[in-house]
C-alpha cells in the first residue's frame, strides 16, 4: 500500500536532499532538562527557580540564566546550591515557578510579568528537605538531587546572561531509577522534564545506545518514575 505524507515529516526525508528554510527564532531551546536551583538568599531564607539551560561536563554543571536573575545574585554572594531535576508529571509545580521572582523589587525588565513571591516552596506546592553539603535545601519530589557549590560567576559574550561553573559536591536518586548495587542511573527508568520551545515533555522510548554505556539496555526494564 502506498501513503502519502506532508513534505514537513522529516521522517521521510532521510536520505533525500531538503531544501531548508532560514529562520530567526526567538529563543533556542532545542530541548534540554529543566532543573529547579536551590539557593540561599541574604536572610537566609531558600529561594527556588526553574531554568532550562544546564549541562554537565564531567562533575561540574554549567547553568545558565538571565543577568537580572535573584538566584544569580545568591550564587554571587553565597556559592552553595542544589540542582533538583523534576520527572515529567512535575510540570505544573515549574510552572507555577516561572512567573515569581525572589527579588524585591521586581526588575524593570520583569515588571509587568513577574512578581515577588518569597516562599518558592509554598507557591510551587513542593517541600524542602536538609541537604547534606551545601546550605540549601533540596526539593523533595525531585528524583535528582546534586548538591553542588559556584565556583566561578561570569557574563555572557552579550553581558545580558549570567554562566555559572558548579562542581557538584553529592547527587541524591530516587532509588527506583538507580541499577540495583551499581552508582548507575537507569536510563530506562528515569525521564527527565525536557523544555523544547517552551513546551513540557517527557522522553520518548529508547532508540538505541552509545558504544560506550553502562547501562545497556534491558527488556525487563520498565519506567517507574
Amino acid at each position: 500500500m502506498e501513503t502519502t505524507s506532508s513534505s514537513n515529516d522529516f521522517r521521510t526525508s532521510r536520505g533525500a536532499d531538503v531544501d531548508h528554510v532560514t529562520i530567526a527564532p526567538s529563543v533556542l531551546y532545542f530541548g534540554t532538562p529543566v532543573a529547579l536551583l536551590s539557593t540561599e538568599n541574604a536572610d537566609g531564607t531558600a529561594n527556588l527557580a526553574p531554568m532550562s539551560s544546564a549541562w554537565a561536563l564531567g562533575d561540574v554543571m554549567v547553568l545558565g540564566m538571565g543577568g537580572s536573575s535573584h538566584t544569580a545574585a545568591n550564587l554571587e554572594a553565597r556559592p552553595d546550591l542544589v540542582i533538583n531535576f523534576p520527572s515529567p508529571e512535575q510540570w505544573p509545580a515549574v510552572e507555577r515557578l516561572a512567573p515569581l521572582t525572589g527579588r524585591n523589587p521586581v526588575p524593570d525588565q520583569k515588571r509587568g510579568v513577574f512578581r515577588f513571591e518569597p516562599d518558592k516552596f509554598g507557591a510551587a506546592g513542593l517541600r524542602p528537605e536538609p541537604s547534606n553539603l551545601v546550605r540549601p535545601p533540596r526539593v523533595a519530589e525531585c528524583p535528582v538531587q546534586l548538591e553542588a557549590r559556584a565556583t566561578r560567576v561570569r557574563a555572557d559574550a552579550t553581558g545580558s546572561f549570567r554562566i555559572i561553573e558548579a562542581r557538584v559536591l553529592r547527587v541524591h536518586c530516587d532509588p527506583r531509577i538507580v541499577v540495583g548495587g551499581t552508582d548507575h542511573i537507569d536510563p530506562t527508568a528515569w525521564s527527565p522534564l525536557i523544555y523544547n520551545f517552551r513546551h513540557y515533555f517527557g522522553l520518548g522510548r529508547e532508540l538505541g545506545h552509545s558504544f560506550r554505556s553502562q547501562t545497556p539496555h534491558r527488556k525487563d526494564a520498565t519506567t517507574s518514575v
